[in-house]
Parts: C-alpha cells; structure tokens; sequence
C-alpha cells in the first residue's frame, strides 16, 4: 500500500532524527555548545534555510571523522537524518478513495509530518475506466453504464475532520498560483497534509492537448471548487478554512459536453442523461453551499487540532 509504505519511511527517518539528536547532545562537550545548538534549532522551512542545514551537517561531518570515539563513528552514520526530511506519498484516486483508502486515513490520523499527493481523474484509468468512488454523478464508466447515480466521495472533508490535517483541493489549469501555494504550505506544514489534483485522463474522452482548459471549466461550474485547510491558523483566531475560487459561472453541463463519459448517455438515454445532469447541478449548488458557509465561520467552527507527535 502506498501509505503504508510511505508512512514507514517517515516512521524510520523520525526514529534515525531522534538518534542523531541523542547523539548531538552525547558529544555535546567535544563539539561545542554553539555547534549543537545550531544544528538543533535551525529553523528549515526555506530552502536557503535547508541549505544552511545542509552545509552545517556537513562540517560536522568533517569534524566527527578526525575524532577517536565510538559515538563519533555512530553519529556520522546518521548526520544526514539532520537535514529536515520531505516526505510524499503520491497515487491515483482509485487509491486513495478506494482500495488503498483504509491505509490513507491511518496515515491522515497519525499526526505524522506526511505529505499525500492524490492525481484526481476520477476513474480507474489502469482498468480502462473503471468507476472510483470518485467518479462524479452522471459520468458513465465501466459498472456505470447507465451513469454513475451517486455523487463522488469528498475526500477532502472526511480529512478536514480530523482537524489537524492540511486539506488543499487545486487545479493547476485553472489556477497555478493556488496550486503552488498549496504545496509550498502542505510542506511547511508540521503534519499530514492532502493536496487533491485535479487531473484530465484520456478516460475522460478529451483532446488531451485541452486537458488544461478543461480544469478551467470544472472549477467555473463548481464541480472543482478550490480550497484550503490550515488547521495552523487557528492559532491566531482565524477561519483555517478559504475557498479560493469564486461561485459558479457557467453550468455543470457546459462542462461536461467537451468530455465523452457525459455525452454518452445522452446519445443511448437522453431522459436518464437529463434526469442526472439536473441531479448533478443540484448537488454542485448544496456542496458550493456548504462550501461558501464554512468560509464564513469563525475558527471556532472547526473540530480542534490534535498535537502531531514528537
């Protein structure tokens, strides 16, 4: 699973981290005082701070090899681990929404400093187009023939739940700036973070040299609203919760006539293809709904975060 195996290295290099700071403070008198604390309580948010980090790690290195003492050689074997560490978990939405979905929300509900990249096509695009949970109302599919009659899991909530992740909804299409944002704040982010992408497929029935337009076109329908959740925030009183695009401009099913799972149905069921066209519209305005009323409340509105662990 991917999470799993992407939570196990953030495990291994928490547990590499804590020995190199045990270390640290061991060889404490032989390094200096100075030494030790920088290498402790450099801040490693920026990349020139990183780099910083990087360039201290490495005299230290040269300063362990010329010493006689055990701890040294054990030390250098772990130096690098004080180096901040990002680590991303990256997979499709027939992952995360479904078969891998037990495995993601215990990564989510960890606290752990985890980075999760979900690539959004809302289809199995492996199997051929297969339905996922997150394949929208009224798009048709493998076991969906007849168009999918359930709207697509909202990911992004159930994480928002938890309120210590950072939830992050982007498509670079239609907004890059938003989209950049959203990493750089998932990795400054001190525990889990979710950033869902939004990504055409060739299971979409698209001129893939469009694919970009067509991000534009899911969040002015409001089927892809763009929004963030900083639970860090809250420590200074503010709603974590933004909506970074505007309302609805043109309708959901102007959207979905430049994708061919929409207008299938409509050729072999135009009454069903209305019926669930009307239904998806409708959902798109109560989820904006719901959407623009936690964009207007105060901090206090959210479940509390949880402390991520030591």
């Amino acid at each position: 699973d991917n999470a799993e195996f992407g939570f196990g290295f953030r495990l291994a290099a928490d547990q590499h981290l804590r020995l190199a700071q045990e270390l640290l403070q061991a060889l404490r008198p032989a390094l200096g005082d100075e030494r030790v604390d920088d290498l402790l309580t450099a801040p490693q948010l920026r990349e020139s701070e990183i780099q910083a980090q990087r360039t201290r790690v490495e005299a230290l290195k040269e300063h362990l090899a010329g010493m006689d003492d055990e701890r040294a050689e054990r030390m250098l074997s772990v130096a690098d681990h004080l180096v901040r560490r990002s680590i991303w978990i990256i997979g499709g939405d027939g992952w995360a929404y479904d078969i891998g979905s037990a495995g993601l929300d215990h990564v989510l509900s960890s606290g752990r400093d985890v980075n999760i990249l979900v690539l959004d096509t809302e289809v199995y695009s492996n199997t051929g187009g297969q339905m996922s949970k997150s394949t929208p109302l009224a798009a048709v599919a493998k076991f969906a023939a007849g168009g999918k009659h359930v709207a697509k899991k909202d990911l992004a909530l159930q994480a928002i739940s938890y309120g210590n992740v950072y939830v992050a909804r982007v498509a670079m299409g239609a907004n890059p700036q938003q989209t950049l944002l959203a990493f750089r704040e998932a990795e400054a982010y001190k525990g889990p973070s979710l950033i869902l992408a939004y990504s055409h497929c060739i299971a979409h029935g698209i001129n893939m040299k469009q694919g970009l337009r067509q991000h534009d076109r899911s969040v002015f329908c409001g089927h892809w609203p763009l929004m963030r959740y900083n639970a860090d925030v809250r420590k200074s009183n503010v709603n974590p919760f933004v909506l970074d695009s505007q309302r609805p401009r043109i309708k959901f099913s102007e959207y979905a006539s430049h994708e061919l799972r929409y207008r299938l149905l409509n050729s072999s069921n135009p009454a069903d293809a209305s019926q669930l066209m009307e239904l998806a519209q409708q959902n798109i305005r109560q989820k904006w709904a719901d959407y623009e009323e936690m964009a207007s409340r105060t901090c206090e509105g959210f479940p509390c975060a949880g402390s991520a662990p030591e």
